[in-house]
């Protein structure tokens, strides 16, 4: 599929991708790391019946431009990102906005932004909690010590990346591609997400962490979300913990629905069929309360 190419404030070039009928609701799809668009193949066929699915290759990331250095990788670039493509594919109906990893990373602080404010009718945030809600819940130890400490343990990886130099060998030599192939196949087998990934995936998302991960998690200021959320968490996600997806939200979500599954980290690759269901399910529970409007073409 040929992409339609979005550019954002800063020049980057973002590689978007569409299916489905553009008359229908939208759903905005964004992937994390070490991923590219692909991740979402699955998912997109099966909703494309329905809905006008957009998937893009976040900056760094596949076909979308890779900017150099870490600036470009903080999160207000990447706000800039998703309001290009909204602006390109949904300039006047709100969408719904799906996002897994660093996907739902990124996306937690662009609800809270004023400028998406109208243009988000809800979100199902796959194992990617907000930095600034998880830095919130990890000051409260007492409340939940097992838990906090599991995670730590999960997120190792957080700090190793970091380092300068040694995270890019790893991932230009293969060790990360590796390491995270045998943890999807620990947890339900391979995927297309496995066979899809480039080197520069992986190399260029390494600035994710290091432009963001420390500051708020170690300085979290946590905002209000005023639309509806659903946290999908799945049971044997290596990564993130089904405590802190789960909880860490609580305190700042107005409407707020929790759902444990089984599954791994990249279940949204492994079984596409599980994510769509508990979506489609989200979705129609919206549309009994207020009708989801179809979108009466592009201005």
């Amino acid at each position: 599929m040929t992409p339609q190419r979005v550019r954002s404030t800063d020049g980057v070039e973002l590689a978007v991708y569409e299916s489905g009928d553009p008359r229908n609701s939208t759903i905005v799809a964004v992937h994390g790391y070490p991923d590219n668009h692909h991740v979402w193949d699955g998912v997109a066929e099966l909703l494309a019946d329905k809905y006008h699915v957009v998937t893009y290759d976040v900056r760094g990331a596949g076909e979308s431009d890779q900017p150099s250095g870490r600036a470009a990788y903080r999160m207000a670039r990447l706000t800039d990102d998703f309001l290009a493509v909204l602006d390109a594919v949904s300039p006047t109906e709100p969408v719904h906005l799906l996002a897994h990893d660093w996907g739902s990373i990124q996306s937690w602080p662009a609800l809270a932004d004023p400028r998406v404010a109208g243009r988000v009718a809800s979100f199902t945030s796959i194992s990617g909690p907000s930095l600034d809600h998880a830095g919130a819940w990890m000051r409260g130890l007492r409340q939940h010590p097992g838990a906090t400490a599991r995670q730590l343990g999960h997120s190792f990886y957080i700090f190793l990346f970091q380092l300068p130099v040694l995270p890019e060998a790893a991932a230009r030599n293969g060790l990360i591609q590796r390491g995270i192939a045998r943890l999807a196949a620990r947890a339900g087998g391979t995927s297309t997400a496995d066979e899809t990934r480039e080197t520069h995936d992986t190399v260029n998302g390494i600035q994710l962490y290091r432009a963001n991960m420390l500051p708020r998690l170690g300085r979290p200021r946590p905002e209000r979300i005023d639309i509806p959320v659903q946290v999908l968490a799945p049971d044997a996600d290596l990564a993130v913990g089904v405590a802190l997806q789960t909880e860490a939200p609580k305190p700042y979500v107005a409407d707020l629905r929790t759902r444990v599954i089984s599954g791994g980290h990249w279940i949204v690759a492994q079984q596409p069929d599980v994510i769509v269901s508990c979506v489609e399910e989200f979705l129609e529970s919206l549309r009994a309360v207020a009708p989801i409007r179809t979108r009466r073409g592009r201005s």
